[in-house]
């Protein structure tokens, strides 16, 4: 039988990349010039830390053009509140990875309202989807692709 596995996964080098190119980004623009700001990768996750609110809010947004770079998807991010410290505010910025169990159960749910004839089982952090025919994977694939929930799927294993 067909079959399928559903997964959130993140490739770290190249999120350390981004967070690398974003530094050297950092050091070239103007408006960052004399002030003390830093991208820290701490897998899987990245510390922004700057002298004001704003600039932090300005550096997530240049993290988040390097990941679109580096062919990650931003929905990937999770942004913590930012915290004041001092003259420094940090903002903790998470990578999600695997699928959670209230997002497992919404799969499941979304696909067995389609009525598409597939059955799912939830193994750990990811989903197995098999049925009868190869169409009805794709149309789960399709369905699961435009549902919004917040974090990017890829599919794997996809066996004939």
């Amino acid at each position: 039988m067909p079959s399928f596995d559903v997964v959130s996964e993140v490739n770290l080098d190249e999120m350390r990349n981004a967070t690398e190119n974003a530094n050297r980004e950092l050091s070239t623009r103007f408006d960052f010039r004399g002030v003390d700001a830093s991208f820290e990768w701490k897998s899987p996750a990245v510390a922004v830390k700057s002298e004001s609110d704003y600039q932090v809010q300005q550096m997530v947004d240049i993290l988040r053009k390097q990941l679109v770079n580096r062919k990650i998807d931003p929905q990937a991010m999770e942004i913590s509140s930012p915290e004041f410290s001092g003259k420094m505010c940090s903002q903790k910025v998470t990578i999600k990875e695997g699928i959670e169990k209230d997002v497992a159960k919404k799969i499941v749910k979304m696909v067995k309202d389609s009525k598409i004839k597939v059955q799912i089982a939830i193994q750990g952090e990811e989903l197995r989807v098999t049925g009868k025919k190869r169409d009805d994977l794709q149309s789960v694939m399709q369905l699961i692709r435009e549902s919004d929930l917040g974090q990017p799927f890829q599919f794997k294993n996809f066996k004939d």
